[in-house]
């Protein structure tokens, strides 16, 4: 598999404590890999260090094999496109307008949108089932509503990689399965690159072909789903008690939480 981003000895620091430390990985091509771990674990500093948002201490983080602290910040977003944990917009854009601020990394000072931007974005709004509200006002819809835009704003960006921090955070049960269900579309038909940082361990094992698992700031466990989704590796880091199982009615693995666990 071609690697389409490859992180070397990662390390950073805030305040003077270590967040996280030597972390080695790679993500191939059209790969969908989860970043699992406790809140506060280092998780959403992992993924702001993949698009230079933060800035490690040492080690580096190459995309195309280009180190992204070579390259601009445009340069970057014509290639890597984030949906972020939190989604307010404090402004009165339209949906349409927020999705077409996608576009912007490809276009020339003062030319605006061409009619290939317009195409791009009516299919990011057509493929996130935002058509018909793309007039409405961002300030005026719900959590829910708004991470669609949001998620649609990336599509537009027509990314080589999607970094999405707590994708379905915000979202009601449906459309929590119709936006990753929509992203593993891209990543299979596509071959766009999808780094899903989460807590959520059944969203994990049903939708990534690779899992990371953070623990005291370093990687303890990494592979495919039932390779680190054991019992051990759920107890050691999330303190719960819980399996692994392939549910045969829908054809993907899942995972049961019995309780937490107290240790006997």
């Amino acid at each position: 598999m071609v690697n389409a981003m490859e992180v070397k000895d990662l390390s950073y620091s805030y305040a003077g404590s270590n967040v996280l430390e030597d972390i080695c990985l790679t993500v191939g091509k059209g790969e969908i890999l989860g970043i699992l771990g406790p809140n506060g674990g280092g998780k959403t500093t992992l993924l702001k260090n993949l698009n230079k948002n933060l800035s490690p201490r040492c080690g580096c983080v190459l995309v195309d094999g280009t180190d992204i602290a070579d390259l601009s910040k445009k340069a970057i977003a014509s290639k890597v496109a984030v949906v972020p944990q939190t989604n307010e917009v404090n402004f009165s854009f339209t949906v349409r307008e927020i999705v077409e601020m996608g576009r912007m990394p490809f276009q020339e000072s003062f030319r605006g949108s061409s009619t290939s931007d317009s195409e791009i974005v009516d299919r990011a709004l057509e493929q996130t089932g935002l058509t018909g509200m793309q007039e409405r006002l961002i300030n005026t819809m719900s959590g829910g509503e708004r991470q669609r835009v949001i998620i649609a704003r990336a599509i537009a960006q027509t990314p080589q990689i999607l970094l999405m921090d707590e994708p379905t955070l915000h979202l009601d049960i449906s459309k929590q399965f119709d936006s990753l269900n929509l992203v593993t579309k891209l990543a299979r038909d596509n071959g766009m690159t999808v780094v899903i940082v989460s807590h959520d361990l059944a969203m994990a094992a049903r939708y990534c072909d690779r899992i990371i698992m953070i623990h005291n700031h370093r990687i303890h466990a990494m592979g495919r789903p039932e390779e680190v989704l054991t019992p051990e590796n759920m107890r050691t880091v999330f303190n719960v008690d819980a399996d692994l199982f392939f549910d045969e009615k829908i054809g993907k693995n899942t995972v049961i939480l019995h309780d937490s666990y107290n240790g006997n």
